[in-house]
């Protein structure tokens, strides 16, 4: 029998975090939002649960136990538990969220492809993930940015751009080839850490949304690093070579989704809200000809987040239990970015003039929730990637 239920420690942390973000993060969130690029002092406390949850907490116990993990076993670990906190914080702000000091996207990249050794070294380091380039986007395997190896260190050299945390990391973890004619196989990531010669932070970018979080342009010359620093296995393997950098994405889409759902979970809590001191209140027992057209936006969002959540929670377990979720982060990531923008937007609608307000959050909402459509491989890729799992198709016969 499949359970809808939410177990009792996922609701643990959601109940925790929660009363967090209201009493902490959401009254400062505008301040943050008009003073781009101030670091948000506040935040400092939260380092040690971000350091639990985006930078792969359990990941250890997780691996000694991946022989035993069954296809029968039903197992709530670290990323359950980090998609819960993920859609809470958003809930509280995704700007904010993304500036929490501790764990960044680049330590989910730690998390799947480092060694234990590695894990040891950077694990716990607070880790931005450094993947597009002026003239590589979506694509993450056309990067161009170049490591070869010369004795002991690797000697990189490119640019990144949109940087997420790129400035107030501890290190980077960069996306860049050892041999351009060898395609996706010679693409490898290297952890480089803030202060190495030849690293610098070009510029921080103005955004539309989420400006509480830095979001920066990186430049690398010559900058060596040791040998050590390649994550994972150094070799350049025709077969499966690019899919330990990609495994990346199967941790991080599914947080991406999460926080498109928490802000827009935000946003319909505040719709509903004000709504109802107006006297419009949804009607459940009532069939869909006997509901006004408010009533009927008001159900249909709500249904659209229930199954972005129930999506977000079947990625997570999966991951929990030993399952390959390629295909489910992808489809969550599509069904959060793409839906978590509507409901935005019609929540904006419904509520008029004190929708697009700057006295009020939901036109921050909506502002901050676009960009969860884009980065982690935007909606339309996540759609070539679900069509290729479904039908089976490579890379040749699908783009």
């Amino acid at each position: 029998m499949i359970s809808f239920e939410t177990p009792e420690m996922v609701d643990q942390v959601r109940n925790m975090l929660h009363s967090m973000v209201n009493n902490i993060v959401r009254p400062i969130a505008r301040y943050y939002d008009d003073h781009e690029h101030e670091r948000p002092k506040e935040l400092e406390a939260f380092a040690p649960i971000m350091q639990a949850g985006m930078g792969g907490g359990g990941r250890k116990s997780a691996k000694k136990e991946k022989k035993e993990i069954k296809a029968t076993d039903d197992r709530i670990g670290a990323n359950a538990i980090s998609v819960a906190g993920a859609e809470e914080m958003a809930w509280g702000d995704v700007g904010l969220m993304l500036a929490m000091p501790g764990g960044g996207l680049g330590n989910a990249a730690v998390d799947a492809v480092a060694t234990d050794e590695q894990y040891e070294r950077f694990g716990k380091k607070y880790c931005a993930m450094a993947i597009t380039e002026p003239g590589c986007g979506s694509d993450a395997s056309a990067v161009t940015t170049t490591a070869v190896l010369d004795g002991d260190e690797y000697v990189i050299n490119g640019e990144k751009i949109f940087v997420t945390d790129g400035d107030r990391c501890e290190a980077v973890v960069v996306w860049a080839t050892l041999d351009k004619s060898k395609g996706r196989a010679a693409i490898k990531s290297f952890v480089v850490e803030k202060g190495t010669p030849g690293f610098r932070v070009e510029k921080l970018e103005r955004k539309c949304g989420i400006r509480a979080s830095d979001t920066a342009t990186l430049v690398f010359e010559d900058c060596r690093i040791p040998k050590t620093n390649l994550l994972g296995d150094p070799e350049i393997r025709p077969e499966g070579g690019f899919k330990g950098v990609m495994a990346t994405f199967d941790a991080t889409r599914p947080l991406v989704a999460a926080m498109a759902l928490g802000c827009a979970q935000a946003a319909y809590d505040f719709t509903k809200e004000i709504l109802a001191k107006e006297g419009i209140i949804p009607r459940y027992d009532r069939g869909t000809l006997e509901l006004s057209a408010v009533e009927r936006d008001l159900l249909w969002m709500e249904a659209q987040l229930e199954v972005i959540r129930l999506m977000v929670i079947r990625a997570g377990w999966m991951a929990d239990n030993g399952r390959p979720n390629n295909l489910e982060a992808s489809m969550v990531k599509a069904k959060a970015g793409k839906y978590g923008n509507i409901i935005v937007q019609k929540c904006v609608e419904l509520l008029g003039p004190i929708g697009y307000s700057r006295d009020y959050l939901l036109e921050k909402w909506m502002r901050d929730n676009k960009v969860n459509d884009i980065y982690e491989g935007t909606q339309q890729i996540q759609m070539i990637v679900v069509a290729r799992r479904i039908l089976d198709y490579g890379r040749d016969m699908l783009s």
